[in-house]
């Protein structure tokens, strides 16, 4: 291709992601965003994530603060901000819903807590963009609600009796990803740093294993592989998802101890994800290669691609290896050519197996503008960066 990369995902993000999303998301009757669009951005529910709440709030607050100040960035992204604070809050207990109506009416809290982190890397990040010490106040307060919720034992209600206690990556990885944000817009605190460190030795200790390979989804309180279906599961997309987390953490630190570790996570998940026959990463796989309770595991969704395309151009950058750039074309070539929807812009959330649409939707409750643009503006800025060192600038 004569276009390079970094010009190639700065295109797909102004000309093709941001104008499907953008102004058509804002809800400029009851603030917020509305995300749940077809195909052709027709809305075809008017409930509302918490979750993206915060993610398309953050998103648009870091194009504002890294690529270009629009003024009606900043100002959608305030717009979710409200509606988070004024609706998306429990008085009863401090905790953030889930899933709300247009107005911001309660329909459901989960068990776990991952609203508080998406709304903490929000408002870090609008206390950047404006320097509101009230912003930076509540991106810490919420973080510390999240990480209370999550880590202290007994907090959350468990789903299972205790006859087979688990213990998830999940957890780990968000707090370890939601811990660097509010470091890079907010400065280093020692609050962060340990949670980093904590997170780091618990996902290696835990959850990578070398003698198999992997990267185990939920194991043991011991780390130990649990002999039974949910424990068996193995989710390469999440694994690559943290794999990059530590590469961006390896980076910052100049750490090739963890350079190493991701670079391992990434090696392993996509020998295990990679569908050899279609192409495309497989949404779940078993560790002892048994079959996959989940029906929908052999589907490709949106977000491990993403997640990949980072991952590779990562591990590229740190390692100066070339087969990273190989898995990175590969990915690319067929993500772009079956997601994409030259039509009318953005990706397919969902596809079967061999890379045709299952759904037409481009937006749910949990498909937002959040992972796609995210993949895109860290993909551009990594290739951006590589190519002033080639040009020797």
């Amino acid at each position: 291709m004569t276009e390079d990369l970094g010009e190639f995902y700065l295109r797909q993000l102004r000309d093709d992601c941001l104008p499907f999303w953008f102004p058509r998301s804002v809800d400029v009757e009851h603030g917020g965003f509305l995300h749940c669009f077809d195909r052709d951005g027709s809305l075809v529910d008017t409930d509302k994530s918490v979750w993206a709440q915060g993610r398309m709030s953050w998103m648009l607050l870091v194009l504002y603060l890294e690529l270009e100040q629009r003024p009606e960035w900043l100002e959608w992204a305030e717009s979710g901000l409200r509606f988070l604070e004024e609706k998306c809050i429990d008085p009863s207990d401090g905790r953030m819903w889930f899933h709300v109506a247009r107005d911001g009416t309660p329909i459901r809290k989960r068990r776990y807590a991952y609203s508080e982190s998406f709304a903490s890397i929000a408002f870090a990040a609008h206390a950047a963009a404006t320097g509101s010490d009230r912003s930076a106040s509540k991106a810490r307060e919420l973080f510390e609600r999240f990480t209370d919720w999550n880590f202290t034992p007994g907090k959350i209600p468990p789903k299972f009796t205790d006859a087979r206690p688990m213990v998830g990556l999940a957890p780990r990885m968000i707090t370890l990803v939601t811990a660097q944000e509010l470091e890079l817009r907010l400065g280093k605190s020692d609050a962060t740093t340990a949670w980093i460190d904590r997170c780091i030795e618990e996902i290696e200790r835990y959850f990578v294993k070398p003698d198999r390979k992997v990267v185990m989804e939920v194991v043991e309180p011991d780390g130990s592989i649990s002999d039974h279906f949910d424990g068996r599961t193995l989710n390469p997309g999440h694994a690559i998802e943290g794999a990059w987390f530590i590469l961006e953490e390896a980076r910052r630190r100049n750490d090739s101890r963890l350079t190493k570790l991701g670079c391992d996570m990434l090696d392993w998940m996509w020998e295990r994800g990679w569908d050899q026959e279609h192409g495309g990463i497989y949404y779940f796989r078993d560790v002892h290669h048994h079959p996959v309770q989940e029906y929908w595991h052999h589907m490709k969704f949106w977000w491990p691609h993403d997640e990949t395309l980072i991952a590779t151009l990562m591990a590229h950058r740190l390692t100066g290896e070339d087969r990273y750039l190989v898995m990175h074309e590969k990915c690319r070539t067929w993500s772009f050519s079956r997601f994409a929807d030259p039509e009318h812009g953005e990706w397919f959330g969902y596809l079967q197996q061999d890379g045709s649409p299952s759904s037409t939707l481009k937006g749910n409750l949990w498909k937002s503008f959040f992972h796609h643009p995210r993949a895109l503006w860290i993909c551009h800025c990594l290739s951006a960066a590589a190519e002033e060192e080639r040009n020797g600038k």
